[in-house]
């Protein structure tokens, strides 16, 4: 019996441990198929759930993928046409559900969201999602204490910080989104500006996803050798803070992007290729910051957070994280009040 519908909202954007032993220590994406049918649901069929989705097909991340969206015909529709794409690309058990279909998942991914046409302010958008999350996340959590939640929904950081509470889990196994998408922009940028392949930048975006986030300049570089035109980096972090408004104003959403953002950690979770990406996750003890979710790099392998990179930043930077910090307990108080 699944949960009954919440009226106004609409859905946009571990593994067991005897499942676990069998794999190799650092298994292959054929290694995964072949030792155990790892499944992945979706809350939320919306652009960005439906990107996603279409993105774990093409990569054939999972045995499993399920569906769930509080308008159910258009789960069903995401679920079928998926399917008819899969004889294209890997083969893959794809259905539509509920919350109570979910059972047994490895991975969650939460895109789901109230709908953010009319939405006021940050603080209202937050308020109705947070909503949304304590009805859905106990629930979730419950059909599969084992799992990993991978956060989508904004505002992100606020958003990772309820489902880890709403959830239980340990904070290795609750991972946002973050900066990730932030960076990957800062160094798409960086490289251009120095005939670089992005992939050679060294360069992060940390902090809050929003308006708090700030560049580590002091460790930013290209083959080994430091940017040494500070300011021409910091200009090109403020073009990087704005594209994803400039993508909204002119489609009104964004979804590719993002979509690959999250397909990049479900990778490396699900394939335990051990990345170090910069993802919101439960702060404590760092600089003097505790119990609040913000970006700062990790490695994320099969059982989600393995590592925390506690990064060597200036005074100015430290200011920096600790004024994130300190802005978004004071939101996540506002809203949770």
């Amino acid at each position: 019996m699944d949960m009954p519908s919440k009226p106004g909202t609409q859905s946009d954007g571990g593994c067991e441990a005897e499942s676990c032993e069998a794999l190799p220590k650092n298994p292959s994406k054929e290694a995964v198929m072949i030792y155990r049918s790892p499944k992945i649901s979706i809350i939320g069929a919306g652009r960005v759930g439906a990107t996603i989705a279409f993105g774990i097909l093409m990569k054939g991340l999972a045995g499993e993928m399920l569906i769930v969206d509080e308008n159910k015909d258009v789960a069903q529709g995401e679920a079928y046409d998926l399917m008819h794409a899969s004889p294209f690309a890997v083969s893959m058990d794809i259905k539509a559900g509920g919350y109570y279909d979910t059972r047994n998942s490895d991975v969650i991914v939460l895109t789901a969201s109230v709908p953010v046409k009319g939405v006021q302010s940050r603080a209202d958008l937050a308020k109705g999602n947070l909503k949304v999350f304590r009805e859905i996340v106990p629930v979730l959590a419950e059909q599969s204490p084992e799992a990993i939640f991978l956060v989508v929904t904004n505002p992100l950081d606020a958003m990772t910080y309820f489902t880890l509470k709403l959830s239980g889990f340990p904070s290795t196994r609750v991972i946002g989104t973050g900066t990730l998408l932030d960076s990957g922009r800062f160094r798409s940028l960086l490289a251009d500006s120095s005939g670089a392949n992005p992939s050679d930048i060294n360069a992060y975006i940390i902090g809050e996803h929003g308006e708090n986030q700030f560049p580590v300049l002091s460790s930013a570089s290209v083959g080994g050798r430091f940017f040494k035109v500070k300011e021409k980096v910091i200009e090109l972090f403020e073009q990087a803070k704005t594209e994803g408004r400039m993508v909204f104003e002119h489609k009104g959403h964004t979804n590719y992007a993002i979509g690959l953002t999250a397909l990049t950690i479900l990778e490396s979770l699900m394939l335990n290729s051990r990345r170090v990406l910069p993802v919101s996750i439960l702060i404590e003890r760092y600089l003097g910051v505790s119990d609040v979710c913000l970006s700062i790099p990790a490695v994320i392998g099969r059982n989600g957070i393995q590592r925390v990179i506690e990064l060597d930043l200036d005074d100015s930077e430290q200011d920096q994280f600790k004024k994130a910090a300190g802005a978004l307990k004071e939101f996540i108080r506002l809203i949770k009040d």
